[in-house]
């Protein structure tokens, strides 16, 4: 046997430090954001919080902390470029913010440090070698998983937002659906059933074959029927039944519920004239300068030792890169924000009802960002508008064609089935059928089917179950 060296150049991607620091804190929350932040101000000595500054002060500080580092133009220069090409784009270098009156009360305390379902599987996510495109596709997937443990979201819908193979997606769909706990990811009940009847070896049980075939009937059928159903003795059909029954129909329940949390927007977005203002709802993060307390031990002829000043500038970085990437998160939302508001004008102006279909591959290329950068922004996310709070993702959704040639959301036409079951006669009805009709006569293309699955989607019992006698 011979044994021999053999040299191989292969291209991999790895992110600094710092600009994983700034793809997360792009992911946070405000109420998220605000913690981070202070826990910073608490470990680093070079950060300082204050209540009034100048924004020229500020900037001057900036300035002087980058020269002291020793850094030359063009370290800066690559940084930046670094930063563009895996994040931004088309984002300018550090800016400061204008700072504003603090009009509201700071919010007591800070959030919550209980584990939630999303921060288990983004862990899980983590823990797997995937490529570049496989890691969006997991974090797209994970942020659309609802606490209770189900997909929100279709595998076509996902292929539109994110521009990619539904393949692919369907592939990662399938690792994710393996992750803790067991049934998580799943499209509905059955699947979720399925999935967790699998992690016990049981795909060829006469319980599987009950939930694959005839998960809908169960809640209408006795086990004598379902025995004749399935053409097996009673007993067997009942010990079927008592493993479906020791499934979780929310695989989540109970191990990530953290009570309830504040929903406190990101953004808000204001009226003024016949145009909206975008502004950044921060009143309660800290607002942070450099100390300037370092430049005395970082004098030349100081007495200050080696390793304390390599402390110094180790600290003096973490704090630029800190500020830095507050800057860019804010620039980057509003942007985004400013973008949607053009797309979705007519929501703005009039409401829900006009909700346009909108993917996050328009915005993308309206702002020269990455898909990537989008889905960061709108996960989790929340907007103060002139119609209420909605999370960011809100404002992307695939369309319905009409017989008129335009597109309609889907979330407009759920509401607008929500609407007409609202004015059905309680002692009659409508059924899904009835639905149908009234929302093609309303020129709305849709197939009977998919009025179903959009009723049961808003949680709305059949026509049935619905029946009142007045």
């Amino acid at each position: 046997m011979k044994l021999g060296l053999q040299l191989r150049q292969t291209q991999t991607l790895t992110l600094a430090p710092q600009l994983i620091q700034s793809l997360k804190m792009l992911q946070m929350p405000i109420l998220k954001l605000e913690q981070t932040i202070r826990m910073e101000l608490a470990t680093n000595p070079l950060l300082e919080e204050i209540e009034e500054l100048e924004p020229d002060q500020e900037t001057a500080e900036e300035k002087e902390a980058e020269l002291d580092v020793g850094e030359s133009d063009s370290d800066k220069k690559d940084e930046q470029a670094e930063w563009e090409d895996y994040l931004f784009d088309d984002e300018e270098g550090y800016k400061v913010r204008e700072m504003r009156e603090q009009t509201e009360d700071r919010f007591e305390g800070t959030a919550s440090q209980s584990r939630s379902l999303l921060d288990h599987l983004t862990e899980q996510l983590s823990f797997l070698k995937l490529s570049d495109e496989e890691h969006l596709i997991g974090e797209y997937i994970v942020g659309n998983i609802s606490p209770d443990g189900y997909l929100t979201i279709s595998v076509a819908e996902m292929a539109a937002e994110l521009d990619i193979e539904s393949e692919k997606i369907d592939k990662v769909l399938k690792i994710i659906q393996r992750f803790d706990p067991t049934g998580v990811g799943a499209r509905d009940l059955r699947e979720s059933l399925l999935i967790q009847l699998k992690e016990k070896a049981l795909e060829n049980s006469l319980a599987y074959r009950i939930v694959d075939e005839h998960i809908h009937e169960l809640d209408r059928k006795s086990i004598l029927q379902i025995s004749k159903m399935m053409g097996v003795p009673i007993e067997k059909a009942e010990q079927a039944m008592n493993v479906i029954k020791g499934l979780s129909p929310t695989p989540a329940h109970g191990r990530f519920d953290v009570g309830a949390m504040p929903v406190v927007p990101d953004l808000i977005v204001e009226r003024v004239g016949n145009s909206y203002v975008v502004m950044h709802n921060d009143s309660s993060c800290p607002r942070l300068r450099i100390n300037s307390g370092y430049r005395q031990l970082m004098k030349r002829g100081s007495t200050t030792s080696k390793d304390t000043k390599q402390y110094v500038r180790q600290k003096l970085e973490q704090a630029r890169w800190l500020l830095n990437s507050i800057n860019q998160r804010r620039n980057t939302m509003i942007n985004v924000m400013e973008a949607i508001i053009d797309k979705q004008h007519d929501f703005f102006d009039q409401g829900p009802a006009f909700l346009k279909p909108l993917i996050m591959e328009e915005i993308a290329q309206k702002v020269n960002m990455n898909v990537a950068t989008i889905s960061r922004v709108s996960n989790g996310k929340y907007v103060q508008t002139p119609f209420g709070v909605y999370e960011i993702k809100y404002f992307f959704n695939s369309g319905i064609s009409k017989t008129d040639g335009e597109d309609m959301s889907k979330r407009s036409v759920k509401q607008r089935i929500e609407e007409i079951i609202k004015s059905e006669p309680p002692e009659k009805p409508f059924s899904d059928q009835e639905i149908y009709r009234k929302l093609n006569d309303e020129g709305i293309k849709l197939a009977r089917r998919t009025v179903t699955k959009y009723r049961e989607e808003l949680k709305i019992q059949p026509a049935r179950l619905r029946k009142r006698i007045t």
